[in-house]
């Protein structure tokens, strides 16, 4: 499981491939690699705390793809960038970000 950042807009789940720093190229990057083989990705969105009953999270499933430029990219990242201050110092701009077309949520809580 990698953590990610992400934003939400029905229908779509997008989280960036940003410029910290990588071993690799983004292209190589597991993640990228199982949305661009199979087409698909999960997506576990959690709250945790001390306290264990107030545990939840949601599991959101479906298509997926690398979007690299264009209209909706553009979009997702401003939506990322609203969502995130820290990208006001570490810009998107140009890069890419995956987008899952939730198809399937399954919710669980301690409560």
């Amino acid at each position: 499981m990698v953590p990610v950042v992400f934003v939400y807009e029905h229908p779509h789940l997008y989280t960036p491939i940003d410029r910290k720093p990588k071993e690799v190229h983004w292209r190589d990057l597991r993640r990228v690699r199982n949305v661009v083989t199979n087409g698909r990705a999960s997506v576990v969105v959690d709250v945790w705390d001390e306290d264990w009953s107030k545990l939840r999270y949601v599991l959101l499933e479906g298509t997926a793809d690398v979007l690299e430029a264009g209209a909706e990219h553009d979009h997702a990242i401003a939506l990322l960038e609203a969502k995130y201050p820290q990208y006001g110092e570490l810009s998107l701009e140009g890069c890419p970000v995956i987008r899952v077309n939730v198809e399937h949520r399954a919710a669980w809580t301690a409560r």
